[in-house]
């Protein structure tokens, strides 16, 4: 019994006590708790790099600080030591910050000295600014180390007052190289936004660590609780020397023609990789920015770069080959109430031309005849050939580049009687053919083209290679193929051979170059202006070349677009000439010399001697001093026609004349055909024709 009562006194007391601490020390344990506080505090980890093919930084993360004063440190407590050297600590900092004076920095620091703060809770006031602006901007770390290294400021930090805050800032090596691509992040928030850097975010962010804070008294101590991860490096397809070569090309050819958009995209065949995007916007000040990725963003109609999907959808299907004619006329054509004009029209047109001519000469007539003519009744099965050769493929860059747009190609479809519905006309196969009433941005263009050179395997073009953590790879991303096979072998390489011809000799000239063979395809289109259509106000045009090289071992496709306004506007002579300038480069620079190259300069070469003319052989010899050695191989009768493939233009007619014939010539050159056969008997005043080249 007696315990019990001690046992109920003793509960009695405990429960007093808490009464009592509860209201009348109240106070007094709120003020301790406030004095011992632990937080939970989020570490921010180092956001990955973006490298180059070879390995070059073209994205890296630097710190980054905002600066403040706590004038309620202790070095403040005595005035006399910060009154001596407030005017050394401006002095500095207007030397480190000359925008502003040292009389500046001494009015603001002052102010910050002596404002009152006011205590929310308790209502109490103090004298002295807890974080005070120094500097408004972020500064880099050597700027930082010139302010911590100032008199007063160099003190320990709850002396000097000098308080800060670290950021992880994104810093581009090259600057504005490919900007639009590798991305972008927030300076305020460090979280990417577009490129690359939106794409791969969760690569290259890292995993935030927990800190615990515990505050004893007036000061805080940092106990980790998980390290933060360190985002990992992603190593590109481009590379930083093809990128300037072609960024230098577009802006060269935009500034000479006053052009308002620019896109390059160069595509390595084999993989898929992209080694130079170059996007180009002219902004109100008249300054050309990457402001925009219109290389996978802006979708439009692409012009005479789509005749090439169209012809091999017919190839394709074997409804043509490149022998079919096409009676294309004056160059004025009607189809169903309006007027298809090739380029010519104002010269009286083509005529009749051949399936290959018609790409070589880009006719409008030509495409658009054989198109409706072997389709206008199944235009499905057209349009279903152009998402089976991969014009109208969707490439799936969402996720990688956001902001792609894949491909709008109509599809036609039949009411319940048999006809199309309202919005397919009788006019839009034949306009569709030549690159209308489509919406195609050039990143599907190009990798069209692409997979032409690749034999018909169609890439899925490739931005990243693989993913670095602490130099070691823990992620590949490998070439991805799309389609193993757009259309039959035969279909492709009549495609490949038509289209070494357009530069050869078609209206690609300018693409071309005497160093290397290239294919490609010339594109020059009217850009619509929405309601207001393709006349109104001054025209705008959009001018393209899609090709590749070396054409007879492609390595590299390309396409180059560019948007002007008014005439002159020529898709060959303009973006075909960059595409030029990038294509020579790109092989200066890969260029490897063979041991075979190498000769004695002091040797002397004596040249082998076709048959021809022999006195002006001798006397190129004599004058050389090289002896004359005449072989009698080879010689033929003097009734039967030599062979002057790979001669110049006279000696073969010197040749072919002095035995009887009558020769014409074609072109200009050295003789690539003979009409009358090496070694057929000749039968006198025959005539025989040269192909020059």
């Amino acid at each position: 019994m007696a315990i019990a009562i001690v046992l109920t006194l003793i509960g009695f007391a405990i429960i007093g006590k808490a009464l009592y601490i509860m209201t009348a020390k109240k106070q007094y344990w709120t003020e301790v708790a406030d004095r011992l506080k632990r937080d939970s505090v989020s570490v921010q980890p180092s956001r990955g790099n973006i490298l180059s093919c070879d390995g070059q930084l073209m994205a890296t993360s630097i710190p980054e600080y905002k600066i403040f004063m706590d004038f309620q440190a202790s070095g403040f407590d005595n005035d006399t030591l910060w009154l001596d050297k407030v005017d050394s600590v401006c002095e500095g900092l207007s030397k480190i910050f000359p925008q502003r004076t040292a009389a500046e920095f001494k009015r603001r620091l002052e102010e910050g000295r002596h404002k009152e703060i006011i205590n929310k809770k308790t209502g109490e006031k103090t004298i002295g600014a807890r974080w005070w602006n120094i500097w408004p901007n972020r500064i880099d770390f050597n700027t930082f180390m010139e302010v911590k290294s100032l008199p007063f400021l160099n003190m320990p930090k709850n002396k000097s007052g000098l308080c800060w805050e670290e950021y992880n800032s994104r810093r581009r090596p090259f600057g504005t190289l490919a900007q639009r691509t590798l991305g972008g992040t927030m300076l305020a928030t460090d979280s990417a936004y577009f490129g690359l850097e939106l794409g791969y975010d969760t690569i290259l962010r890292g995993t935030p660590g927990i800190t615990g804070r515990r505050k004893i008294l007036n000061r805080y101590m940092n106990i980790p609780v998980t390290l933060p991860v360190n985002g990992g490096d992603i190593v590109t397809t481009i590379d930083v020397n093809m990128q300037d070569l072609a960024e230098r090309a577009v802006l060269d050819e935009l500034k000479l023609i006053n052009g308002e958009m620019g896109v390059a995209i160069l595509m390595e065949v084999e993989t898929g990789d992209v080694k130079a995007i170059v996007n180009m916007l002219r902004n109100s000040d008249g300054n050309y920015i990457e402001a925009v990725n219109s290389a996978i963003s802006y979708r439009c109609e692409p012009g005479s770069v789509f005749k090439t999907a169209s012809f091999l959808v017919a190839l394709d299907d074997e409804v043509v080959d490149t022998g079919y004619v096409i009676r294309t006329g004056c160059g004025i054509y009607p189809m169903y109430g309006r007027e298809m004009k090739d380029h010519n029209w104002r010269r009286g047109g083509y005529g009749d031309i051949s399936v290959a001519r018609t790409l070589e000469v880009s006719s409008n007539i030509g495409v658009s005849y054989v198109i409706d003519h072997f389709y206008h009744d199944d235009a499905e099965r057209y349009v279903k050939g152009l998402y089976r050769v991969g014009i109208g493929e969707d490439l799936k860059l969402q996720d990688i580049l956001p902001g792609y747009r894949p491909p709008i190609i109509r599809m036609p479809h039949r009411k319940k009687n048999g006809r199309y519905d309202d919005n397919w006309y009788a006019t839009t196969l034949p306009w569709m053919s030549i690159g209308y009433e489509t919406q195609i941005a050039p990143i599907n263009t190009v990798t069209f083209y692409n997979a032409i050179a690749n034999n018909g395997k169609m890439m899925r073009p490739r931005f990243v290679k693989k993913v670095l953590k602490n130099g070691e790879v823990v992620q590949e991303f490998p070439p991805e193929v799309i389609k193993e096979r757009i259309a039959k072998p035969k279909a492709i390489e009549m495609m490949q051979t038509i289209l070494e011809h357009v530069v050869s000799q078609g209206l690609g000239r300018k693409a071309g170059s005497p160093l290397f063979k290239v294919a490609g395809k010339t594109g020059t289109a009217q850009v619509s202006q929405g309601k207001a259509g393709y006349k109104s106000g001054v025209m705008q045009y959009w001018l393209s070349f899609a090709g590749y090289f070396p054409a007879d071992n492609p390595r590299y496709s390309c396409i180059v677009c560019l948007k002007k306004s008014g005439s002159p506007a020529s898709g060959g002579g303009m973006s075909g000439v960059v595409f030029h300038h990038i294509a020579e480069g790109v092989m200066a620079r890969n260029l490897k010399m063979s041991v075979e190259d190498a000769h004695d300069e002091n040797s002397v070469v004596i040249p082998d001697v076709k048959g021809g003319n022999a006195k002006d052989a001798n006397y190129v010899l004599d004058k050389l001093k090289i002896d004359k050695r005449v072989s009698q191989e080879g010689k033929m009768a003097q009734n039967t026609t030599p062979d002057v493939i790979g001669m110049g233009a006279k000696d073969a007619v010197y040749l072919l004349e002095s035995r009887g014939l009558r020769v014409k010539l074609h072109g200009r050159g050295k003789v690539k055909k003979q009409s009358y056969p090496a070694g057929k008997t000749i039968m006198k005043g025959c005539e025989c024709i040269l192909i020059l080249e």
